[in-house]
Order: structure tokens, then sequence, then C-alpha cells
């Protein structure tokens, strides 16, 4: 059902809608966001700002002028409408996810169309109650702080809950990022060695390597992303999905491992191909 009374939003709301409409990446770009406040009346009080923090400020502004949420409802209904998105479906589906793990904590929701409609179970007050009722394995994996360069290997295959891709897609990350920082080609345990091995450089390292305990430890790191690519890459690359079921506490698992190999890549120590 569509919120007809809108009460006004906290600015944490206010923020978190701003923040997936104007995302860097992926949010709006700066002509769509003038058009979509000129369509539903709203002051644009900040232009020449961040995307984001120019939407927050005409929002909040309009809420406090008017004494009630609508405007933010409107604009969603604006910049969400389906028939916007009728070349982009995976774009479309991936802001609705976005928005809804805010909206959730207003007792709102925006549906397939596009639309703000008001939740049964009223506004979620905690975490874990946000991430169950959001209905969405990437809720929960976002709250655990599962790191972005996992996530976006496999936005899409989550929200089609696509668990056995999903594993498949976010474990091509971590040798991707080996290439990456290493600047060679290669793939699997073999990369791993090159570009981990402490007997072999590294190429990549997390430590100074000085010490007995820092080469033990980048060889320990070296053997972890040998297994998780054995565990996790490899089984579903060469099983037919029909014969390999993939739940989604093993999904969390598996990307509680990568996010913290990721974590150790963000400080490692870059070191030029010989």
């Amino acid at each position: 059902m569509a919120p007809t009374q809108v009460d006004p939003f906290d600015a944490d709301i206010i923020q978190g809608v701003a923040d997936v409409l104007g995302e860097t990446r992926e949010g709006l770009t700066n002509s769509q966001i003038d058009q979509a406040l000129a369509q539903t009346r709203i002051p644009n009080v900040s232009p020449g700002i961040t995307k984001r923090h120019r939407i927050f400020n005409a929002l909040a502004a309009h809420q406090n002028k008017n004494g009630n949420g609508k405007s933010l409802v409107a604009l969603i209904h604006t910049t969400m409408a389906s028939v916007r998105y009728r070349n982009e479906q995976a774009l479309h589906a991936r802001r609705i996810a976005e928005l809804n793990e805010v909206l959730i904590y207003a007792g709102l929701a925006v549906n397939e169309e596009g639309r703000v409609i008001r939740l049964k179970g009223g506004a979620a007050s905690t975490l874990d109650e946000a991430a169950q009722r959001a209905g969405s394995i990437r809720s929960e994996l976002r709250r655990r702080g599962t790191h972005r360069r996992v996530l976006d290997y496999c936005t899409d295959e989550l929200l089609q809950k696509n668990n056995f891709h999903a594993m498949l897609e976010a474990s091509k990350s971590i040798p991707a990022r080996l290439r990456e920082m290493a600047g060679i080609q290669g793939d699997g345990a073999s990369l791993a060695d090159t570009t981990l091995s402490p007997g072999k450089g590294p190429l990549v390292a997390i430590n100074d390597g000085v010490s007995e305990t820092d080469r033990g430890e980048q060889a320990g790191f070296a053997n972890l992303v040998k297994g998780i690519l054995g565990m996790f890459r490899n089984p579903v690359a060469h099983d037919p999905r029909l014969h390999r079921k993939v739940t989604d506490d093993e999904l969390v698992e598996a990307f509680t491992m990568m996010s913290m190999v990721h974590r150790h890549l963000d400080t490692a120590r870059r070191a030029p191909a010989p």
C-alpha cells in the first residue's frame, strides 16, 4: 500500500537515499538530478556541489519548509519509475535493493514498479532485523562488512538469488586483483605462488618480510589464497549447477574469507614484476 500521509524523515534516512541516488559510479548523472528536481518541483538549493550532497540539501530544505516527507517519496517515484530503466534492468534492481536497505528503517520499501509502499511490519529498528526483513542475502553481506571488491563482482547474481554463480564470480576478484597489483598474467595456484610466495619475491607483500614470522605469515597468506580458489572457485567452475547447491551460510562464510584477503591486499606493498 502506497503511503498517503508521509511524516518527515530522519536526516539519516534522507542521507541514505541521497547516497544511493547520488552514488559516484552508478548514481544519477548531474543532468538527471537537475531534471528530477525540476520535475518534482524541489528547489535545487545548492548547485555545484557533489551529487549526494546536492540531493540531501534539496530534500532536507523542502521537507523543513513543508513539514512532511512527500518530496523524498516524489523524487524516488520520479527517478525509479520502471519505464526509465527499460534498457537497464540490472541497474534498476540494484538501486531498488539499496534504497530498500535504507527505507526499511522508515517502514517503507520500493516495489518493482519504482513506487514507494508502506510495509505491514512497520519500521526496522536494528541491523539484524533490517537485514532479515530486506529479504536479501546481499543486505546481510553488506551488514557484515563484505569487501566492496567482492560484491562488485557478483551484484547481479546476488540480486537474482543465484548463489552458485555469485560464489564463482566473487572468487574471480582475488586473482584479478593480484594480476592488477603485480602487473603480470596467470591464474589459480600458479598465480598465487608467483605473486605471493615469500621464496619468489614476493611481488605482492603483506608485511616487511624481515623476520621469520613475516615470512611465515606471507607463506600462510599465499596458501590461504590457493585454498580459497581451490575450495570456492574450482568446484563451482567445474560442477554443473544442478549437482551443486550453495547455501546462504556457505556464501557468507566464503565471502568473509575473500573479504579478509582483500583487506590484506588493501595495505599490501606492491613490487614491480622482475
